[in-house]
């Protein structure tokens, strides 16, 4: 493995040239495992989900160390009377978990995002009860456990206990 500082850990926006960065994640079971998506199995469909989903998304970042892409990180926001809250995801290629990176990106976003929509209350994320290092993630970041929904919704076959975390915009920010 490259040597890592993770003070080289930057947020932009991903594009379609980083799409063999991208590939080394999304092709990874291990990653697609608590996630919304199957991994992917053609370079060919990851850039129509590029194109599709990702660069019109309103808030979708490439979590980046040093220049490369190593991971993702969004807010998607709500609309109409639920607009005061957006939801935050996150996944990174499985090589770098347990390193600190995935805490210190959802910090970065928690410092801007309030201040980027000044609309928003509360930033929430549902995460599986099984998922148990991305609960650890949301906890040094500062996010605040609300409670267990449970089998909240149903993906890939089966309906998912979900723990509910919130951010509000008055925390104090890590």
């Amino acid at each position: 493995m490259e040597d890592m500082n993770i003070s080289d850990l930057s947020l932009r926006p991903l594009e379609l040239s980083d799409i063999d960065d991208f590939m080394v994640w999304a092709t990874d079971d291990k990653v697609a495992h608590f996630c919304t998506w199957e991994p992917f199995t053609s370079k060919e469909d990851a850039i129509k989900y590029i194109t599709k989903s990702i660069l019109p998304h309103p808030w979708f970042r490439a979590i980046c160390l040093g220049t490369r892409p190593i991971g993702y990180v969004f807010v998607t926001p709500n609309s109409g009377s639920d607009e005061c809250r957006a939801e935050i995801g996150y996944g990174l290629a499985s090589k770098y978990w347990g390193k600190g990176i995935a805490t210190k990106a959802v910090k970065m976003v928690a410092k801007t995002i309030f201040s980027e929509w000044p609309h928003l209350e509360r930033v929430e994320a549902l995460v599986d009860v099984q998922n148990v290092g991305s609960q650890k993630v949301l906890e040094k970041a500062g996010f605040t456990r609300e409670g267990v929904l449970r089998k909240y919704f149903v993906m890939k076959g089966r309906a998912w206990d979900m723990v509910m975390f919130s951010l509000l915009s008055t925390d104090p920010q890590m």
